[in-house]
């Protein structure tokens, strides 16, 4: 395990140089007479749970993002190995002082309705988006356009942010300060371009395939909420000539054996995150794959809610978890136990991120135990209150759960109540600040620790923490505008050193993903931060 390890460390290292895991592609390629091209270019997946949303200005998951990644496309996009490529722009021009970006929109770019993109579409998506009242939890990944922060902080007006239609087809962008990964930036799906009269003429559009407009290389024709949602080629996509599928559709089934007994069925064509009491008889299956997975499962904490409000409570609960169990006795598929937020896999001039930063605590039971009487004394508090640990629908998360209910019970004597909810339910109730601590999993939209740590910003929405740190703010702030990659990396180093300090959650492992993909589908896109995307697959028999 030790050895299995290291390799997925060293797979992620190589898989973020190329931005995408493409060791399945390798074996898939053309099909070079492996196969004779099917009749029927039609597959089928699993979503697991109804999408929270498939509004690209309000969707924060990825279970709606994957959906989203093939039915828009923003200015780039991504090449079959992860990598930035220009999509809906054609061309770019930057300024001598890299602060000033041009973007050319192609001419053959249309919306599903057969009407041109216009570069008024993404002044628009943007502008929505940074308005307070779109109430986007994703707004702040647009700070970096001048102004943009100031207009959705009530501060500024929209007139001041950086982004203005020039002409139909060119878009003039204005950034605080250069932005060496601007354009991994932009292949987020919080950048896409929306339609203004559809989204303005009605407020349930993203909710109903009649009026769901998009741009991508699909478009959605069927949502029967909590069942299926069914997606086609666009004809109308401008590089429409690669894709090959007719029709995608993805079912929702989140119990883990019904979806592998479906795969093995052919119900579905590809699956992921297999059972755990599968794992050891599949992994000789020529169909099996591991992914390393550029995110990290986690619980956090609510520190507005007793007893989390402790900083030495929370360190207690975090020391008092074995991560190791966890990862090779539960979920058995090369997980990596996680002792800070960034995951292995960013490459700087003084090494690997993660192994220069290193481990910001250890495991120790007698030392939480210490912590947790510390915590109690400083707050009066003779007995803990009831905890409540929110968790969303899947057989791992109910296994993970339950091990660390019964290690908090062995080595700090808490008792713990698990409480299990829909993904969409359990989102909504994090978002809402109803819960003490609850199952959080975050995925960078791109390889670099900034997208990591971001993700605590305390003047952020999608921060559910309640968690907020001037020192850590400034920080990261401060990284944003820094030109040198040391000092930048540097100043990544000590936000996160702060983080850890202050924890205001508990870092379980980083992630990795099984598959199960039929041999008959050629080329699939891996990607170590998105779910596999479908532009390229062709099924053979």
């Amino acid at each position: 395990m030790k050895k299995w390890t290291i390799l997925l460390v060293l797979l992620l290292a190589v898989s973020a140089v190329l931005g995408a895991c493409s060791s399945k592609n390798a074996e898939s390629g053309d099909t070079n007479g492996e196969g004779k091209r099917s009749d029927k270019q039609e597959l089928t997946l699993n979503l697991k749970t109804e999408p929270p949303s498939l509004d690209p200005g309000l969707s924060t998951d990825t279970t709606s993002a994957w959906v989203l990644d093939h039915v828009f496309e923003g200015l780039y996009t991504t090449d079959k190995d992860g990598n930035p490529v220009l999509g809906v722009a054609e061309k770019v021009d930057v300024s001598d002082d890299g602060t000033v970006y041009t973007f050319t929109i192609r001419d053959d770019a249309n919306w599903t309705d057969g009407t041109p993109v216009t570069a008024s579409d993404f002044e628009y998506a943007w502008k929505r988006v940074l308005n307070p009242d779109t109430g986007s939890r994703f707004a702040f990944y647009l700070y970096y356009v001048k102004g943009a922060e100031e207009y959705n902080m009530g501060e500024g007006t929209v007139e001041d942010v950086g982004v203005e239609a020039v002409g139909e087809k060119e878009l003039k962008v204005t950034l605080d300060a250069p932005l060496g990964y601007f354009d991994k930036l932009l292949t987020m799906w919080t950048y896409y371009p929306v339609k203004q009269e559809i989204v303005e003429g009605n407020k349930d559009w993203a909710t109903d395939p009649k009026t769901y407009i998009s741009n991508g290389p699909f478009k959605m024709t069927k949502w029967a909420h909590d069942s299926e949602i069914v997606i086609e080629k666009n004809e109308d996509y401008y590089d429409a000539s690669v894709v090959n599928l007719n029709k995608v559709t993805f079912k929702m089934v989140n119990e883990a054996t019904t979806f592998y007994q479906m795969y093995k069925t052919g119900e579905l064509d590809l699956i992921s995150s297999l059972p755990t009491d599968v794992l050891e008889a599949e992994q000789n299956n020529e169909d099996y794959s591991v992914v390393p997975r550029y995110g990290t499962y986690m619980y956090i904490f609510n520190v507005r809610k007793e007893p989390f409000t402790n900083e030495k409570v929370r360190r207690a609960f975090s020391l008092s978890v074995d991560r190791d169990l966890v990862v090779n006795t539960i979920n058995k598929a090369g997980e990596i136990p996680a002792f800070g937020m960034v995951p292995p896999g960013v490459s700087t001039p003084e090494g690997d991120f993660r192994e220069v930063g290193g481990e910001y605590f250890k495991e120790d039971a007698e030392e939480a135990k210490r912590l947790l009487e510390e915590g109690m004394k400083e707050e009066g508090w003779d007995t803990l209150p009831e905890i409540e640990l929110l968790y969303t629908t899947s057989e791992g998360n109910k296994k993970i759960a339950e091990v660390v209910q019964e290690m908090l019970n062995k080595n700090l004597g808490v008792q713990i109540k698990l409480v299990n909810q829909e993904s969409k339910t359990q989102l909504a109730n994090v978002n809402q600040g109803n819960f003490q601590m609850a199952r959080m999993g975050w995925v960078g939209t791109f390889v670099d620790p900034i997208i990591n740590l971001e993700y605590f910003l305390g003047g952020s929405p999608n921060n559910r923490t309640g968690w907020v740190n001037e020192e850590y703010d400034s920080l990261l702030a401060q990284s944003r505008i820094e030109q040198d990659d040391s000092k930048r990396y540097e100043l990544l180093h000590k936000a996160e050193e702060v983080l850890m300090e202050d924890m205001p959650f508990i870092p379980m492992y980083f992630n990795s993903t099984t598959y199960l993909t039929s041999p008959s589908l050629k080329n699939v896109a891996y990607y170590v931060n998105r779910q596999p995307f479908l532009k390229w697959v062709e099924k053979v028999e």
